[in-house]
């Protein structure tokens, strides 16, 4: 194992770049976005550094560094990381440099601040090393302090950097989705900071810890519940997981916990919108998997139907609810609900087709979610308006802005060859295997995104050329830095998704073995005897 601590170097690089921006000097804008740029790029030299360096047939979690936090509480400053783990932190330190791109002119929106873009940047940074260092956790008392940290930057991103407007009402509202994000999400976490501190004296009465204090590294309390040794019943255990569920859902968000996230997605600039959903939010859906699945197996395996009822409601009303919109970055945001829903679902469906699929899931949405907001974002700069009614005809206007929204309408409409595809058919056909009736509910999702995607690309870039649409300008340069890239990966994944998979295969294959997970068998109908002249039974 290298000397360097790597993981510590890659949450810490962003941070160093939040510094860095905020002692430039208020008049250098431009330095400071480049600034940001850079640190940004460098976390994602490193991200890329540790992946190659990644051995997906070797122990569960690699690059550990362990050091004493806080010994009174038994709570340690522990990272690693597994193949899960990994292709999520790719997705964040891959997205991050796109997004400071595509938000380059963002910070002008409170013009009187002669410090709004170094506030922009480093806030955006910010987020990137709490989403980071949640991914890398192995101490769970870690994981929760930066998983409520993040909410402090992203509050400040969605109130305060808003598309630019000078109606009050409009700011109003702003100020609301901002404080209404922060509000259900840190209830949320409070509600998993009883069942950390529950699990923690849980701990303590085994005497996990050492000297009589308890623990809160991970891989001491997976091994303490999977072997039954916390020393709690069946109504502990099962008080503690929906605590643990009840903050992921709310992060994720899981329906009917999701009512924050339109509005915040409306009120955030897009590059702002794109970090919140495409890579905060998933933080939520991976603590599914690391805490819920490894701490408490027998409950997970308690309440997973009525998670999977939930994941299944949240499917079809995300894609109904964006059928009918008539705000264009409002419709993408409900399309983001149905999609957690899949997560969700193959997560709590406890398959190995399933679950990988559900985080490879998690990557894709990643990517197809910044792709189409992203360059619905674009388009909405130019016209400065969010309602799909003011467009028609942009792809005579603008070809390659909406050749390009074509396609990431059509990763989110899962279609064969682009990325999400394959990760909705493993979803699917994971989740057939033990809940039929939920796997059949959720392919009818697969005919509503038709829908609302390609009646959308319909209404706003095909027939005659709106009045007022005249004048939009193609893609600019910085604008195909952001999409090329997006499109590129959504088309070579689609075609090519095993450098992810073999990430992902074994990380999930040992989730399960830990909890004991086994793949339901198909069913084999019985073979008949076969007469031939030996009299003998054909085997298989």
């Amino acid at each position: 194992m290298s000397a360097v601590p790597w993981l510590t170097v890659l949450w810490l690089l962003p941070v160093v770049g939040a510094a860095v921006v905020l002692l430039l000097p208020a008049a250098q804008r431009l330095l400071a976005r480049w600034a940001g740029l850079v640190f940004a790029v460098a976390t994602l030299g490193v991200a890329l550094g540790v992946a190659m360096a990644f051995q997906p047939g070797g122990e569960q979690f690699q690059f550990v560094e362990s050091r004493t936090w806080i010994p009174a509480f038994g709570a340690g400053y522990t990272l690693g990381v597994d193949g899960i783990a990994l292709v999520l932190v790719l997705l964040t330190a891959g997205l991050v440099p796109l997004l400071i791109v595509a938000g380059w002119h963002d910070d002008r929106e409170v013009g009187s601040g002669k410090r709004v873009a170094h506030t922009y940047i480093a806030l955006t940074l910010l987020v990137e090393a709490m989403v980071l260092v949640s991914f890398l956790a192995l101490d769970i008392l870690l994981f929760y302090v930066f998983f409520e940290a993040m909410l402090i930057p992203m509050y400040f991103l969605i109130g305060g950097f808003g598309p630019r407007t000078d109606n009050a009402q409009v700011r109003q509202q702003r100020s609301r989705a901002a404080v209404k994000f922060l509000l259900y999400n840190l209830f949320g976490g409070l509600i998993m900071l009883a069942a950390v501190i529950g699990l923690y004296v849980l701990t303590v009465r085994q005497d996990l810890g050492a000297a009589g204090a308890g623990t809160f590294d991970l891989r001491v309390v997976v091994e303490a519940a999977n072997s039954g040794q916390l020393g709690a019943g069946p109504a502990v255990l099962n008080a503690l997981f929906l605590g643990f569920l009840f903050a992921f859902a709310v992060k994720a968000p899981l329906w009917p916990l999701h009512t924050w996230l339109p509005d915040a997605a409306v009120a955030a600039t897009p590059a702002s919108a794109v970090l919140m959903m495409a890579v905060v939010d998933k933080v939520g859906t991976f603590g599914m998997l690391r805490y819920c699945l490894l701490l408490f197996p027998a409950a997970t395996d308690t309440y997973a139907p009525l998670v999977i009822t939930l994941a299944v409601i949240g499917i079809l009303y995300g894609a109904l609810l964006a059928i009918g919109q008539t705000d264009v970055m409002r419709l993408i945001a409900y399309t983001s609900i149905s999609h957690f829903g899949f997560i969700v679902l193959g997560i709590f469906a406890m398959t190995s087709q399933a679950q990988t699929g559900a985080t490879l899931y998690m990557v894709n949405h990643g990517l197809s979610t910044a792709a189409l907001f992203l360059i619905a974002g674009f388009l909405v700069s130019r016209r400065g308006s969010r309602l799909i009614a003011d467009y028609g005809g942009v792809q005579k206007v603008a070809p390659v802005l909406a050749g390009t929204f074509f396609i990431a309408g059509l990763a989110t409409l899962s279609l064969p060859g682009l990325a999400p595809f394959i990760s909705e058919f493993l979803v699917l056909i994971g989740t057939f295997g033990r809940y039929q009736v939920a796997a059949v509910l959720a392919t009818g999702a697969l005919v509503l995104a038709a829908i609302y995607v390609l009646w959308l690309y319909q209404r706003m870039m095909t027939g005659p050329v709106t009045k007022g649409n005249e004048g939009l300008r193609d893609l600019v340069p910085r604008e195909m830095v952001v999409v090329v890239p997006l499109i590129g990966a959504l088309i070579f994944f689609g075609l090519y998704p095993k450098p992810v998979l073999d990430f992902i295969d074994p990380a999930v294959n040992q989730t399960l073995s830990t909890i004991g997970s086994v793949d339901p068998s198909p069913p084999v109908p019985a073979e008949p005897e076969a007469a031939n002249s030996g009299g003998t039974r054909h085997e298989r």
